[in-house]
This record gives C-alpha cells, sequence and structure tokens, in this order.
C-alpha cells in the first residue's frame, strides 16, 4: 500500500509553447485554445518520484486537504502514480482536518472514494481563470507598456477575482473623493447629581440648520432643569463566538494584529504543518457533534499562558458552542496541541495564542451585564444617559479586547427634577468614510463570493504587488492612479468587467460542477463564449481607457533623464527608471528595454562597433552583484542566433521572444574584434555551468571574475593596479592568459616585480591568489576552455531564424 501527504498542488496549467509568443499570438485565439497540464515544479521530480513509490503497490490511499483543491491534487497524484481501478488496484481518499494521532487513525478507519465532480469543478476555474486573465493581461500589457513614462508596471493584469477586489478599493476611494461635507450642530446638556457630572446625549442627534439648533439651546437654557422622565433596566448578553473559519482568522489578523492576509496564510499553515492548529482553510464556524472538546482542552491544561483557564473550564464545566455555518468541508480552526512564545516565534505566536483564546472563548459563559437607561425632558426636547453594569465576564476574561465598556450612573427617581449645569451646542462636519482596510475587504469579498478561503488572501496580495493599492496605516489600502485608472476604464467600456456579479455567476456554476449537477465542459464553454464576446468589445473601445491613462500618466517624451546617444539618429535618448526600465528615443520613436534590477549609467562614451550606439554599464545590486557592459541595440534585438540563454530571462520555460528586460549584454556577446564581447573578456569556463567567467570590468580595486550564466563568482588578487585579458591562451587548458599589474608595497612577486602573466587555473602564483566566493572550487585538473557553447564559428550573423527564445509564460496563478 503507497501512502502520504501532500500540501500543494503538483500539476499547473498553462498553454503550449504555440500560444507563449505574444508577437505572434492574438489574445483573443488563447479562449479556444487548447490548454496542457505539466509539472509546477519540474526540478522537485515530484511526479517520477510518486511513480517510483507507488511500483509494487495495489493499494493507493489519498491524503490531501479536504477541499476542493485537495481533491484535484488527488487526481494529480493517481495520474503520476498511474493507479488504476480497472487494474485490480484500490484507490481510497482519507479524510482528516489535523495531523495528529488521534485525527488520523479515525481517517484512516472510514476512507472513501475521492470525489471526481470536485476535481472537476477546480478543473474548470482555472481554465476559466488561465484564458481570461491571460487574454485581457496580454492585450492590455502589450497595448499601454511602453506608451507612458511615469506608468510604473511591467504587467497590467487582470483577472476574474483580481479585478473586482480592486473594484471595491477604487470604489471607496471614489466615494471619498466625491464626498462633500456638511456641518451640522449636536446639543449637549450636563447635569452634576451626586457627584456624577454626565453628558446627555440628545434624542435629535444633530441638526442641520444653526439657527435652529440655536433654537433649541434657548429654549433649554430659559427652562434650567431636566426632569427624569423614565428609568428602565434591563439584563442583556454578549454571545460568545463561534467557531473561528479562515475568512474570520484573516480578518483578525489585520485588523488586531497587524498581519497581511499573505502572512497570516503562511503562518498558519507553518502552525498546521507542525501539529500545532488543525486545518486553517475552512468555511465552517459550527463543530461537528463528534468533535472532542474535553480533549482539546486537557492538550491546553500545561500551557503557561492559557493552562489555568483551560483547567477551569474542565473543572466548572465548559458551555456548548454556539451554532454556526457547516459547509462540509472541514471543523473550525482549533489548537492542536500546546506551544509557548520561543518555540514558535514572535507572529507565529501572536496568532497561535488568537487561535487559542478564540477556541476557550467559543467554551465560556456569554458576557452578561445590566444596561440602565434613564431618560430626561427639558424644553420639550428628550434627552438619555446609558450605564452599563458587568455582571458575567464569560468569554470576555479570555478574549478582554471584546469585554463591555463599564459606565457607572447614580440611582434616579422618577419625576424627579434636576438642574442644567451647561449647555454645549457642539459644531461638526459630516465626514466621508475612510479607505478600506484588508478587514472590511475581506468581508466585501465573502459576501460577494469573490476568492475562496484559500485564494481570498492571494488575490489582496496581487493588487498590492501588482502596485494597484498601497498599503498604509491601519492596514489601509489606498488605490493607486493606475488601479483607479483601470477600473475607471473598466467602468466606461463594460463595467461587468469589475463588478462582482459576474465571479458570483461563475462560482455558482463551478458549485453545481462539484455538486454533480452541471456538466463540467458545458460551463467552461458557456463562461468563455461570455467573456469573448467581452473581450472583444473591450478591444474596440479600449480608447476610452486610453483617454483616462493619457490624462493620469505623461507620455514618453516628457519622461526620463538624457542618458546616451541612439546609434541611428545620433541624439540623445532618454533613461525611464520606472517600471519597465527603458530608453526612449524621441526622433526615431524607439524604446529599448534595459536590465530591469540594479543601476544604469553611460559606459566611458564607447561605442558599439556594431550599431554605434553607446554603451551602458549595469551594475547589479549588492556588495557582491555583478557589472556588465551592453549596448541598447544588441540587448534588445540579439545579432547573432545560437545563444542559448538571454541574460534576465525566467530559468524554466520556453519563450520565443525576448520579453522586456530580457536581452544579450556583451558578455554574451561573440563579436570576434569587440573589446567588450564574451571573446575578448572571457577567461575560462564557469565550474558550476556552461557559462563562461568573464572578467568584471569596473570591479578594481576587488577584481573578480562572474559567469555570464550563473551567480558563480571569482576572486582575483585584490589591489592589484590593472588586471586585464589578453590575446594569448593557455597550451594546457585553453583559457585566457590574463595580465595582472600588482601593486608595488603588496606584490607578491621577487625583486619587487610587479607585472605577471598567467592563467588562473595553471599558474601556481595565480592559482594561489584566486577565492572562489559563490560556487564549487575549481582547479587545473577541472574543466577545460572557456564554456562558450559553438565557439566563435557557432554564431550566425544578426537576423532572426527559427531559434527563438519565447517570453516567460504568463500563467494565471500569479495574477
Amino acid at each position: 500500500m503507497f501512502s502520504g501527504f501532500l500540501l500543494s498542488e503538483i500539476i499547473s496549467v498553462d498553454f503550449p509553447a504555440a500560444f507563449q509568443d505574444w508577437a505572434n499570438t492574438n489574445p483573443s485565439d488563447l479562449f479556444q485554445a487548447p490548454i496542457l497540464k505539466k509539472e509546477s515544479n519540474p526540478k522537485a521530480h515530484i511526479c517520477r518520484h510518486l511513480s517510483q513509490e507507488a511500483r509494487g503497490c495495489s493499494h493507493l490511499v489519498l491524503w490531501l486537504d479536504c477541499d476542493r483543491e485537495g481533491e484535484n491534487i488527488c487526481f494529480e497524484v493517481i495520474e503520476c502514480t498511474g493507479f488504476h481501478t480497472s487494474d485490480g488496484r484500490r484507490i481510497y481518499r482519507a479524510r482528516f482536518s489535523s495531523v495528529t494521532e488521534k485525527d488520523i487513525l479515525k481517517a484512516m478507519n472510514s476512507l472513501v472514494d475521492p470525489n471526481r465532480d470536485e476535481a472537476l469543478a477546480v478543473d474548470a476555474r482555472q481554465e476559466i481563470d488561465l484564458k481570461v486573465g491571460v487574454a485581457f493581461t496580454r492585450f492590455q500589457t502589450s497595448y499601454f507598456n511602453g506608451k507612458y513614462g511615469n506608468l510604473d508596471a511591467r504587467v497590467i493584469s487582470y483577472g476574474p477575482c483580481q479585478t473586482p477586489t480592486l473594484g471595491f478599493c477604487v470604489d471607496r476611494y471614489l466615494q471619498i473623493t466625491m464626498f462633500k461635507p456638511e456641518k451640522f450642530w449636536m446639543l449637549h446638556p450636563y447635569i452634576m447629581y451626586k457627584g456624577y457630572e454626565l453628558k446627555l446625549e440628545w434624542e435629535r442627534g444633530r441638526l442641520f440648520d444653526a439657527d435652529v439648533a440655536a433654537m433649541f439651546r434657548n429654549r433649554l437654557m430659559e427652562d434650567g432643569t431636566m426632569r427624569v422622565v423614565r428609568v428602565s433596566e434591563k439584563l442583556e448578553s454578549k454571545g460568545r463566538p463561534s467557531g473561528l473559519n479562515t475568512v474570520n482568522l484573516l480578518k483578525v489578523a489585520s485588523s488586531a494584529l497587524g498581519f497581511g492576509p499573505q502572512l497570516t496564510m503562511q503562518l498558519a499553515e507553518r502552525l498546521y504543518t507542525q501539529g500545532f492548529i488543525s486545518y486553517p482553510r475552512t468555511e465552517s464556524t459550527a463543530y461537528p457533534s463528534s468533535f472532542d472538546f474535553r480533549g482539546t482542552l486537557v492538550a491546553l491544561v500545561h500551557n503557561p499562558v492559557f493552562g489555568g483557564y483551560a483547567q477551569k473550564l474542565l473543572t466548572e464545566s465548559y458551555n456548548k458552542p454556539r451554532a454556526g455555518t457547516d459547509a462540509g468541508d472541514h471543523p473550525p480552526i482549533t489548537p492542536m496541541r500546546s506551544a509557548i512564545e520561543d518555540s514558535l516565534g514572535n507572529d507565529a505566536w501572536k496568532l497561535y495564542q488568537y487561535i487559542c483564546q478564540h477556541f476557550l472563548g467559543t467554551l465560556s459563559p456569554d458576557c452578561r451585564y445590566r444596561r440602565i437607561k434613564v431618560e430626561f425632558e427639558s424644553g420639550g426636547e428628550q434627552f438619555q444617559c446609558i450605564g452599563q453594569l458587568v455582571t458575567v465576564k464569560g468569554f470576555t476574561s479570555i478574549m478582554p479586547w471584546l469585554a463591555i465598556s463599564e459606565k457607572n450612573l447614580p440611582d434616579f427617581a422618577e419625576g424627579e427634577k434636576i438642574e442644567i449645569s451647561k449647555v454645549d451646542l457642539d459644531e461638526g462636519n459630516t465626514s466621508p468614510p475612510d479607505y478600506l482596510n484588508e478587514s472590511e475587504l475581506i468581508s466585501l469579498m465573502e459576501k460577494h463570493g469573490i476568492g475562496t478561503d484559500a485564494s481570498i488572501s492571494v488575490h489582496i496580495n496581487n493588487i498590492c504587488e501588482r502596485n494597484y493599492v498601497q498599503v498604509q496605516a491601519g492596514r489601509r489600502l489606498v488605490p493607486t492612479p493606475l488601479g483607479i485608472s483601470l477600473i475607471r476604464g473598466y467602468q466606461c467600456i463594460d463595467s461587468d468587467l469589475c463588478l462582482p456579479d459576474i465571479r458570483s455567476f461563475i462560482e455558482h456554476q463551478i458549485t453545481l460542477v462539484a455538486k454533480g449537477q452541471a456538466d463540467h465542459s458545458m460551463v467552461v464553454q458557456h463562461v468563455l463564449d461570455q467573456f469573448r464576446r467581452k473581450f472583444s468589445y473591450f478591444v474596440k473601445q479600449i480608447e476610452n481607457m486610453d483617454a483616462l491613462f493619457e490624462a493620469q500618466f505623461s507620455p514618453l517624451s516628457d519622461s526620463g533623464r538624457l542618458l546616451s546617444k541612439c546609434g541611428k539618429c545620433l541624439r540623445y535618448m532618454k533613461y525611464i527608471s520606472t517600471q519597465p526600465s527603458r530608453l526612449y528615443c524621441g526622433t526615431c520613436e524607439e524604446v529599448y528595454y534595459v536590465p530591469q534590477k540594479g543601476t544604469v549609467k553611460l559606459y566611458k562614451e564607447l561605442t558599439c562597433p556594431l550599431d554605434n550606439f553607446e554603451l551602458l554599464l549595469c551594475s547589479m545590486p549588492g556588495p557582491e552583484g555583478k557589472s556588465f557592459p551592453l549596448c541598447p541595440y544588441c540587448y534588445n534585438c540579439p545579432p547573432f542566433e545560437g545563444i542559448d540563454t538571454f541574460f534576465g530571462a525566467p530559468k524554466t520555460g520556453d519563450s520565443s521572444k525576448l520579453g522586456k528586460g530580457v536581452g544579450m549584454p556583451c558578455f554574451l556577446c561573440p563579436h570576434p574584434t569587440c573589446p567588450h564581447s564574451v571573446i575578448a573578456q572571457g577567461v575560462c569556463a564557469c565550474p558550476e555551468c556552461s557559462g563562461t567567467l568573464v572578467l568584471d570590468p569596473v570591479s578594481a580595486p576587488k577584481w573578480r571574475l562572474c559567469c555570464n550564466m550563473c551567480n558563480c563568482l571569482v576572486s582575483l588578487p585584490e589591489g592589484a593596479h590593472r588586471i586585464s585579458t589578453t590575446q594569448d591562451k593557455c597550451p594546457e587548458c585553453e583559457s585566457t592568459i590574463i595580465e595582472v599589474d600588482f601593486n608595488k608595497k603588496t606584490t607578491p612577486l621577487k625583486d619587487g616585480a610587479t607585472l605577471h602573466k598567467g592563467c588562473i587555473l595553471c599558474d601556481e602564483l595565480l592559482h594561489s591568489l584566486v577565492e572562489m566566493k559563490h560556487g564549487r572550487s575549481f582547479s587545473r585538473h577541472g574543466r577545460s576552455g572557456r564554456g562558450r557553447g559553438k565557439g566563435r564559428g557557432g554564431y550566425r550573423g544578426r537576423g532572426r531564424g527559427n531559434n527563438k527564445q519565447q517570453d516567460p509564460k504568463m500563467s494565471f496563478r500569479d495574477f
């Protein structure tokens, strides 16, 4: 029997290579494009491992999260292991909510069949989100990027969940900006009675007419006394909380602990895998009838923080939790075993502490208090004051932030008259609502069915990372100009694209698939047909959104600073540092992208021998970041074919078109005579990869070699006046001979000589002064040559050909 735990998906969906090329694929074709499933992390070889482990097994037991996503992974595992019930082997599904011995044994004794319908529901959502998201994203990004100088975004993404989430934030922003404050006046009389000064509340609340408010104030002043009309007392209670689900955990973590949704889920998942809490992704707030409350309390008895309270509940008999909602997935989030702060760390402890307090609160009595209301009359107007006195603290003993605010009142007798000490006429202004905080946004998403308990945190994180909103004090989400322009653009063209209704409809259809009440393929086709028509209309009306962008962002000609000369017109080009970083030639109206990390500056006013563009020097961040020259034109339009890897390209995934910031710097260029190419500056093969160790031209006095493919770094003799490559080759290993001009005071050469030539691999003096900073050590017995693949003769001149690099994949999972 093969049995094991998995916590994340194995397979992801994407488009075939033919649809990865942004330039040659019409985004509208993506709605009918095929999709393929491939291993999410090929380097992990999870599929191969599962297949090997399943060899010779007759039974497969699936231990995955008990939600739709977990059910989908079940069938991914079945596919990887090659299990089929038709060949007589059995497949079982284990359902559990925590990784404790009791839950594991219970699940093993009640195995069920995996649910194909729930898995198909996830497939439907993935295909819809991929095709819709990528189609809109590619079109928007291609249309707007490079058009405006201060548009700080490499990807302008759209998502069926992400965009309505942003819509909530922008709607609140528009309410704030369109709000017009009004003046109001409130009447507040004061009385002194039995040593208490009491401020009375006016039954009318507030008035928006100053003269009328002043009239009422004069009437009170003329009367001069308050008559007690009625004294009432009522016993009230504040109910204990029901079980804790994911959405409520996210809201409390944001509002009370200051944790963003993404961080909260990362901490919760870590606590779960360590066995401290139950499964943290659940929609249920109702405990199952079989839940072992006593066992959970016993597990907390010896905790130094909660142990005393847990023991009190066991001794005095705990209360049955309030009825909540049973979503049929997992029980509410509860502690499973005791922990202390030192073992968890500060942030994880805060979250664990709240989960424990919430659980103990669900088993505590309700908070009970006396509410005294005293009603007064003066000058024909009604006033009141309210006092509260707690009689039973109940669950607020363990959750003190929910405690009732007590206010004592003296004893009043009906009909009693009391002199008014003063009357204030307070003036104020109506105020707009504040920006949405994360807790409020999560409530809106839950109300409108945007996202699931597993994805809500991802959608909020995405709109922050895409620079659509910024998180400010109090975890409030303030839309950026880009986020505002996008939502207003959708509203001008087709408001359905940013309203939650359409996503609610999709989720309803997917739920029908999960219940076996709707056909998976028909639901997908129907939804995609709707979005395809909306996309076609959106493309035709894009000028409406562009008009908003024009009003918000500056054209390229007005942005950036002059940096280097264009090789075509010999005029200066402007460097625009906002993402995506690029050069813009106003005369030629051409855009040239540069590396997206590091700083870029002019490199000694040198020019490229191929196209006459002035060279730039890019310095990557950090004390050990590499520096390298590049030609803006060669970087964007590589002049040689046969180069397998471009700088800035993703390590995995095929691409047939250079992405923004991906290109060929000088250290990848095989030009035979250029003094900056890999032919001239390359020294020897990299011990880590198939790349070449290239001399960093501006690394003095800490001279070094950097690999043009990976992060391998080799330190050369420090403090040398000059180190340069020569045209000579080592007769033993074919590495380039370097020339070192040592400092007179620190030279290791005899008789004070400073000049020395040699191979860093074969020359014993130079090799003893070389230090590997990143990567394996290497020696003369290691790999030989400079690792340039095909060498000088393997490259062809400027042209396109068929050996293109493909653009990074646009997987909607990241939107």
